[in-house]
C-alpha cells in the first residue's frame, strides 16, 4: 500500500505543476506579461499572438525619432501597452521601455496603474524624485519602474518651482499615479 502511494503523490505533483500556468498581466523586474528585457521587436508578433500591434515600420531610417509600437487588445481595440525599442526601426532591437496603460497589468504587491502613492509607497522604497515642469517622475529601482505625478496634486508651495528638491514625505499620499513605466536598460 506505501509503495502505491508515493507514485501516486509523485504524479499528482508533476501534474499541479504543470498546470500552473503565468498571469499574463504580472509586472516584475524583468517582464510585463508575456513581454520580457530580451524580447526582440521582430518576436513582437508571436509574444503578442492574440492582440494587436501597431504599425511600427516608420519607412525613413533618417529620421533618428524612437517608434512607438502600440499594443492592442484584439476585438476591442483596448490599449494595453506603449512599447519604445532600443534602437529605432531595428527589428533585432530589444524593448528598452513599456508604458503600461491597462490597469490589468499589475505587480505581485497589486501595484497598477490606478493605484494612489500611499499604495506605492507601502509596497516598495522609492529610489529617487525627479522635479519636472509638470510632474514629479518617481522611480523605483526593485522593479525597473518609474511613475508620473502630476504636479498639480502637491501642495501650492511646491508645484512651479522645478529647483526644489521634491522629498517623498512632500508629496500626499492621495496623489494620483498619471503613468507606470517599466524600463530596461
Amino acid at each position: 500500500m506505501k509503495n502505491l502511494l508515493i507514485p501516486f503523490f509523485a504524479i499528482a505533483l508533476f501534474l499541479t505543476s504543470c498546470n500552473t500556468a503565468s498571469d499574463p498581466f504580472l509586472v516584475t523586474k524583468h517582464s510585463v506579461g508575456k513581454l520580457n528585457d530580451s524580447t526582440k521587436v521582430k518576436d513582437l508578433k508571436r509574444v503578442f499572438e492574440t492582440d494587436s500591434l501597431s504599425q511600427f515600420i516608420d519607412g525613413d531610417e533618417f529620421t533618428g525619432n524612437t517608434n512607438i509600437i502600440k499594443v492592442f487588445e484584439k476585438g476591442t481595440q483596448k490599449l494595453l501597452l506603449e512599447l519604445t525599442p532600443k534602437e529605432a526601426l531595428d527589428s533585432l532591437s530589444t524593448i528598452q521601455n513599456v508604458r503600461i496603460i491597462d490597469n490589468r497589468y499589475k505587480t505581485k504587491k497589486s501595484l497598477d496603474k490606478l493605484c494612489d502613492f500611499s499604495c506605492l509607497t507601502g509596497n516598495y522604497n522609492i529610489s529617487g524624485v525627479q522635479n519636472t515642469l509638470r510632474n514629479l517622475i518617481v522611480s523605483v529601482d526593485e522593479i525597473n519602474a518609474y511613475f508620473t505625478i502630476d504636479k498639480s496634486e502637491l501642495p501650492e508651495d511646491l508645484r512651479y518651482d522645478m529647483s526644489k528638491k521634491i522629498e517623498v514625505l512632500s508629496i500626499p499620499p492621495t496623489a494620483k499615479i498619471k503613468d507606470f513605466f517599466i524600463q530596461w536598460y
